[in-house]
């Protein structure tokens, strides 16, 4: 074992991992934010709206994630370059960067799995507990925000752990399309300075702290939240 390139590379590897944190935040982010009304319209309706959320999850769990990456990043993101009223505005800049496109990828990704979780987690709340609440007149809005949400997330907070890790290792397939995250640093590292197994090793060390950290998080949040007598 050589690890006299670590020093040199240490700096880009600490820039590889913000840069998957920043990727994984964001796809959680926004898939969450997606994933919630797609899981709550497929028990609720209208089937207009369930129908088409259904659609996206099997679609979206049904393709592999690289095929999704490369559709967005080599079809989508071609397709921008061609019309010139694009490149003339403030959103060329991000537009012609490969980020953005695997931040939308991961959370299409996130929300089409998750939203799965959600529908699921919407459906097992106690029927008695949405009832009782409408009976001390609260909106429908206030029964979600109130009792419906918290209680459908309270009960899947092991499997997001589970499927938030999953993400986090989803995150090297960013490196097809030129984005230098943990992965990408150490591929490079292989090919200028020839070692093998050592980039490999810190990678692999590094998904392992962060996927600690998750579990640590997550476990701590079932710690905070109150169960139900």
């Amino acid at each position: 074992m050589q690890w006299y390139w670590l020093a040199e590379y240490l700096p880009k590897f600490i820039s590889g991992v913000y840069v998957t944190l920043q990727l994984l935040g964001l796809s959680i982010f926004f898939g969450m934010l997606l994933a919630i009304p797609i899981g709550l319209v497929q028990v609720t309706g209208p089937r207009w709206l369930a129908i088409p959320a259904r659609m996206f999850c099997t679609v979206i769990r049904g393709t592999p994630l690289l095929i999704q990456l490369y559709l967005l990043y080599y079809g989508l993101g071609t397709l921008f370059p061609l019309i010139p009223e694009i490149r003339e505005t403030f959103l060329w800049p991000l537009l012609r960067d490969a980020f953005p496109y695997a931040v939308l990828a991961f959370s299409l990704s996130v929300a089409g799995y998750e939203g799965e979780v959600m529908r699921g987690a919407f459906k097992g709340v106690p029927k008695g507990e949405l009832e009782a609440a409408r009976a001390f007149g609260m909106s429908r809005f206030t029964v979600l925000r109130r009792i419906w949400l918290p209680r459908a997330i309270q009960n899947v907070l092991p499997t997001l752990a589970g499927e938030f890790v999953l993400t986090l290792k989803s995150t090297p397939l960013a490196g097809v399309i030129t984005i230098f995250d943990v992965y990408g640093v150490g591929s490079m590292v292989r090919q200028e300075t020839y070692r093998i197994y050592e980039p490999l090793l810190l990678i692999a060390g590094i998904y392992i702290l962060l996927t600690g950290v998750i579990v640590l998080l997550f476990r701590w949040l079932e710690g905070r939240v109150p169960r139900p007598v």
